[in-house]
């Protein structure tokens, strides 16, 4: 029993005062809330953090291949600190000798490949230059050469382009903002950085077209989906069980194979069409590879994730409430608008999150039936580390969606409130 004198603090029954006892049985929770939840916090920092610190950090690494540019180059960024491109002159003999010593370096540790194809990125002919100039350059003899420029020139004809020796300075910091500038449709020149024609923003152009789709796959889904919740949630247990298992269906098959089924429904001679032509119509429709093709696929295949919100909030709702409202004179029109819609919003919100963030990141279903027209900026970013091991551009791109869901999230905070988003 503690001690309850007025004389001296409390004391605890082991005879340590009790606000101490307190705060070590306390301590004792903390540690062992810790303990339970660390292996949680280590797999959200090994799977979520640090790969999304890794793709940031690649989205400013100037690299080629494991090293960096100026490790590799180490002279030539030195001879072309004092150089301008827009003087219209090409560097200085000192640049090419430069050029000719850290080549050789290159070529004898198999970098020079690595190094055209990162300044390729760029400008387009730098990495063939690189490659064919390799075997040659490695053979000259350096102490023997009193001019550079000649032999360089003599070697490929290229080595005398401003425009690439305006890369190889644009390109001689550890750090970069190219992949960055790449990925809003801007290119170096000469004369700085310009914004490309309007007819080759093409990353401009699939960021619109995937926050677009994206919304617009958000909203079929709630148009179909929220019909269909209320179904559920207004049905006996025993049927809308049933019916649950029909929405959850989807789930037990692979997104591959629901994805080519929607390809083989959606062609020219497919099924579609062909009950199309049966009920007397004359010309086919074009459902696939376009725009809205990837509508009616992803549609069908995000439905479940605006469904189960909907369901779950739905079904905490007392069916005596709308009841309620038509005992004191509420048609069914504004029972529903007044009293049953606005307790469903949080369960739109949830969805609709939900919804939006999955197809904003989804890139098998329109690489398969969207075609040139229905491709997102994620086939896109796909594209650039598998097929051509740009990562860096693939980063930035990735970063950039990334910023503008965040901020969209955001805004619907703002608007909305995250807190009345629920599950349920």
């Amino acid at each position: 029993m503690a001690d309850t004198s007025t004389n001296g603090p409390m004391m605890a029954a082991d005879g340590t005062p009790l606000k101490q006892s307190l705060a070590r049985a306390l301590r004792r929770q903390k540690r062992r809330a810790l303990l339970l939840t660390a292996p949680l916090l280590l797999f959200v920092l090994v799977s979520f953090i640090m790969p999304i610190g890794s793709m940031l950090m690649r989205s400013i690494q100037n690299t080629a291949g494991t090293d960096y540019i100026p490790d590799i180059i180490p002279n030539v960024v030195v001879a072309l600190e004092d150089w301008d491109p827009q003087s219209g002159d090409l560097p200085s003999e000192a640049a090419f000798k430069a050029m000719a010593i850290d080549f050789k370096a290159a070529f004898k540790n198999k970098q020079h490949t690595q190094l055209g194809r990162r300044f390729n990125y760029e400008t387009p002919g730098m990495s063939s230059l690189f490659r064919k100039s390799g075997r040659a350059i490695s053979r000259l003899k350096i102490e023997e050469i009193t001019d550079f420029k000649a032999e360089m020139l003599d070697v490929d004809k290229d080595w005398g382009k401003i425009e690439y020796w305006a890369t190889i300075k644009a390109n001689s910091g550890y750090y970069t903002g190219s992949y960055y500038m790449a990925a809003f449709d801007a290119e170096r020149t000469i004369e700085g950085v310009q914004m490309k024609d309007p007819d080759q923003r093409i990353y401009q152009k699939l960021m619109i077209r995937t926050l677009w789709l994206s919304a617009l796959i958000t909203f079929c889904t709630l148009v179909i989906g929220y019909p269909v919740a209320w179904l559920l949630a207004d049905l006996p247990l025993r049927t809308s069980n049933l019916l649950m298992i029909l929405v959850l269906l989807p789930f037990w098959t692979s997104l591959l194979v629901r994805t080519s089924a929607w390809k083989i429904l959606l062609q020219e001679q497919g099924v579609i069409n062909d009950i199309w032509i049966a009920l007397g119509f004359t010309e086919r429709l074009s459902l696939i590879n376009n725009q809205l093709g990837v509508v009616i696929a992803m549609t069908h295949i995000l439905l479940p994730f605006m469904i189960l919100p909907l369901y779950s909030v739905m079904k905490t709702i007392p069916p005596s409430y709308l009841r309620a409202a038509k005992s004191l004179g509420a048609t069914n029109t504004t029972a529903f608008l007044r009293v049953y819609f606005p307790q469903t919003t949080p369960g739109i919100g949830a969805g609709a999150l939900l919804v939006f963030i999955l197809a904003v990141g989804y890139f098998i279903t329109p690489e398969l039936v969207g075609g040139a027209d229905g491709t997102f900026i994620s086939n896109r970013i796909y594209f650039q580390f598998s097929t051509l091991g740009n990562w860096g551009l693939a980063a930035a791109l990735g970063t950039i969606m990334l910023v503008i869901v965040l901020l969209l999230y955001y805004v619907y905070d703002k608007l909305v409130g995250i807190d009345n988003v629920k599950l349920g």
